[in-house]
């Protein structure tokens, strides 16, 4: 039986020991099997046989071994879920601490190490040669790989799958790389500078992804597959910036532990409808894109910087709006309003998809109402330091102010805005 963690060897006698002068928590192979207890003498009768405990480690690939059998003191075992645990042995006095392992196979591992500490016939333990062991057994899982290059890219081998960070830029790719799916522990990917025209929507299974940088590739969208994964609860840095892109869904803003946006240098004409549900959001930067107006939920972020320099922004005009109202309101969006308004609960097994899709995406009044496709529609001018505390200039000419829209339920509501609106002008 055979287990990979790290390991450290403390030896109660002395103040402080690591395993033979090696750092704390070298990684190693710990074997289980046995060996004579003594040479036999030529002629003489066989030497018996004991289990031992052996710790292989990069430097020592020989392994140091120690004998079980009626030879533990105690075991340790409170965070063995965690993957770590001591074995304390009585000759030498020492301590085996073990971390980092398979909580299921340290597990079985501390198990057969019981039984052979109490004599447990050698036939019936699980036992393992005790061989030195291979260079690739005892070194340390790689955690980080940094690929810029396409002539070093691995084609024919498999990416270690300890890495936790994963740098692949400039590698010409035109696609995502499937097996990179299989790098369960991964939480930084990079993959800048490439060829991508699409994400598949099974990125999703890196369960421990928190930064995702797709800086400068072919992207044309951010499908709403990705916005429904594990990401949600996982991303929390995203680097759009010059691609493609010209307008983000509007499930997006479910990535609602996003602390750090890029969408610089892209074709976006609108921004996410429901952007001030990113509560976590203090970075963002959406500078040289297509956008006439900010949605009117932006007024609820609350950012430490906002970068929307270059962009198109509209000229406000409140006294010419749009108007989408219809009188009397329709059945359909009477109902509808009521339901947002009053929070009764609906879902897709009560109503048809699509009127649940119209429902999420309901527009707020001033008045606090809900309007879905009936409304009066208007922009007016927001200074961004509501929203950021540091804000880069929005043109050459040195303001801080960009449009934003307004949404009124009503022609009561729209009429009170405008007086309002008028004598603040005077």
């Amino acid at each position: 039986m055979r287990l990979q963690c790290e390991v450290e060897v403390r030896s109660r006698l002395l103040p402080t020991c690591g395993l033979r002068g090696r750092a704390k928590g070298a990684h190693a192979l710990l074997s289980l099997g046995r060996q004579p207890d003594r040479p036999p003498g030529r002629g003489g009768p066989s030497a018996g046989h004991s289990v031992y405990l052996m710790v292989c480690t990069a430097r020592d690939r020989a392994g140091a071994r120690y004998k079980l059998k009626e030879n533990i003191e105690q075991f340790f075992t409170k965070f063995v879920e965690e993957g770590k645990a001591t074995v304390r042995l009585k000759e030498p006095a020492v301590d085996v601490c073990l971390s980092k392992a398979n909580a299921s196979n340290l597990k079985s591992f501390l198990a057969a190490v019981r039984l052979a500490h109490r004599g447990t016939d050698v036939e019936a333990l699980p036992l393992s040669v005790l061989v030195p062991a291979k260079t690739s057994e005892v070194e340390k899982p790689k955690t980080k790989m940094i690929i810029t290059s396409r002539r070093d890219y691995p084609l024919t081998k498999n990416f270690p799958y300890s890495l936790e960070q994963l740098q692949a830029s400039y590698c010409k790719l035109a696609r995502f790389d499937m097996r990179m799916l299989c790098l369960k522990k991964l939480r930084k990917l990079d993959l800048s500078h490439n060829h991508i025209k699409k994400l598949p929507e099974t990125i999703g299974d890196l369960v421990s992804l928190q930064e995702l940088n797709l800086h400068n590739n072919h992207l044309e969208s951010f499908c709403v597959a990705l916005c429904n994964s594990t990401l949600q609860k996982s991303l929390q840095f995203l680097d759009l910036s010059q691609n493609k892109i010209k307008a983000l869904p509007v499930q997006f803003c479910q990535l609602q532990e996003l602390v750090h946006l890029k969408l610089d240098d892209n074709e976006l004409i609108r921004l996410p409808f429901k952007m001030g549900q990113l509560s976590q959001l203090r970075f963002l930067s959406a500078a040289r894109n297509k956008l006439p107006f900010l949605p009117s939920d932006f007024r609820n972020l609350s950012l430490e910087k906002l970068d929307l320099f270059g962009n198109p922004f509209e000229q406000p005009n409140p006294l010419v709006p749009s108007i989408q109202l219809k009188i009397p309101l329709t059945l359909l969006e009477s109902a509808a309003r009521a339901t947002v308004n009053y929070r009764i609960p609906y879902g897709r097994h009560l109503l048809p998809s699509h009127l649940c899709e119209d429902l999420e995406v309901a527009k707020t009044c001033q008045c606090g109402s809900a309007c879905l496709s009936c409304f009066i529609q208007t922009t007016v001018t927001m200074n961004l330091h509501h929203v950021a505390h540091t804000v880069v200039l929005v043109d050459n000419m040195g303001g801080t102010e960009a449009a934003i829209v307004c949404y009124f339920c009503s022609l009561t509501c729209y009429s009170q805005f405008l007086d309002r609106y008028l004598q603040s002008n005077r």
